[in-house]
């Protein structure tokens, strides 16, 4: 179970740098920032996510605006592994501006920030390697925020704003609300390389003073606060996106949502309806639907629930109202075993 969650959940280069355009300051262009910090597929080192990119990209082309790809050493950049045949990385792959611009990043140390209304941060554990630590992204960041434009970060692109100051030189997310991966989630799920962390991302931003806001793991989860969006993981992104083109004036245009994501957003919003929501809404959506997403989600949602009992059967719900609809062995196991610890006496026990 647990290494099927990872692809579903994670698996989300190239030619020489390309000069900066030297074009007049476009009010309708944005800023997409990603790490440079990627090696071997995120193998040797972590890199960003190309999930987060292509649905960022997409949103923001498909709403009017032009983009450009930038990275703090320009040029080649590495993703994790990422699934190719999902809907919107085929898409990304068959935008030819998007493949040209993915192939030569612009290097921050060169890039006019006059010229963009947004900036927006992509996520991936290499995020935390790279971005927060540079000057040039820093200097980007402030400035379109003090030209009056906005802020956007997914995931792990918040770590920016942890070490990002104000005019006053304080830190500048202090009283703000905002969202990013939570230490919740690296728990879960970013056992590899968190030990070689910076720091942790919901730490950082609670001890600069923010207000951080999160939902359940891996559900999506958005913050919004005076020009800046922050978007909480990968889930998150195209409501984040959508939101930026929002607070940029424009209504986001209509769009079908990938299934993943969808599967996610219900997830997140039968939970807190009536008890039957979700199994009535795979009974008539599950077709649109990443079944086995929302099964897995379950299982490790009895792993994070440590023995609550409540937090434990909400995750076999969770299990049982896919089961019809995904029959592996592996969630039958879970199933099984999640229903003998919540029948036996005493504390509940699981592993992943």
């Amino acid at each position: 179970m647990r290494s099927v969650l990872i692809l579903s959940l994670f698996l989300t280069g190239l030619l020489p740098s390309a000069a900066v355009a030297t074009a007049p300051a476009d009010r309708a262009r944005i800023l997409l920032v990603v790490s440079s910090h990627g090696r071997d597929g995120g193998k040797a080192q972590p890199g960003f996510e190309m999930d987060e990119l292509a649905q960022a990209w997409l949103i923001f082309r498909d709403n009017g605006f032009a983009a450009d790809i930038a990275s703090p050493e320009g040029g080649v950049v590495v993703p994790d592994e990422y699934a190719a045949d999902k809907a919107y990385n085929r898409s990304f792959a068959d935008d030819r501006d998007a493949s040209a611009q993915l192939a030569a990043t612009l290097r921050l140390s060169t890039v006019d920030p006059g010229r963009y209304a947004a900036v927006f941060v992509i996520g991936g554990k290499g995020a935390m390697f790279d971005l927060p630590f540079s000057q040039s992204l820093a200097r980007l960041v402030s400035d379109i925020h003090g030209r009056g434009g906005v802020i956007g970060a997914v995931c792990h692109g918040p770590a920016v704003l942890a070490r990002l100051r104000n005019a006053e030189g304080k830190p500048f997310v202090m009283g703000r609300t905002v969202t990013g991966f939570t230490d919740e989630e690296e728990a879960l799920f970013g056992k590899k390389w968190v030990a070689e962390f910076p720091f942790l991302l919901e730490t950082e931003l609670r001890r600069q003073g923010a207000k951080f806001s999160e939902a359940a793991f891996m559900l999506p989860h958005v913050a919004v606060d005076d020009r800046m969006v922050t978007g909480q993981n990968p889930y998150s992104v195209a409501p984040a996106a959508e939101a930026l083109v929002a607070m940029l004036g424009k209504s986001p245009a209509a769009r079908a949502p990938w299934p993943d994501k969808k599967s996610m957003a219900l997830l997140a919003s039968s939970l807190t309806e009536k008890p039957g929501a979700l199994t009535s809404a795979l009974a008539k959506q599950h077709k649109q639907l990443d079944v086995p997403l929302i099964a897995i989600w379950g299982y490790y949602r009895t792993i994070e629930a440590a023995g609550d009992k409540a937090g434990t059967a909400e995750g076999l719900h969770v299990m049982e109202a896919a089961q019809p609809w995904f029959d592996d062995d592996g969630l039958h196991q879970a199933i099984a075993a999640v229903r003998k610890a919540l029948a036996t006496p005493g504390n509940i026990k699981l592993s992943d």
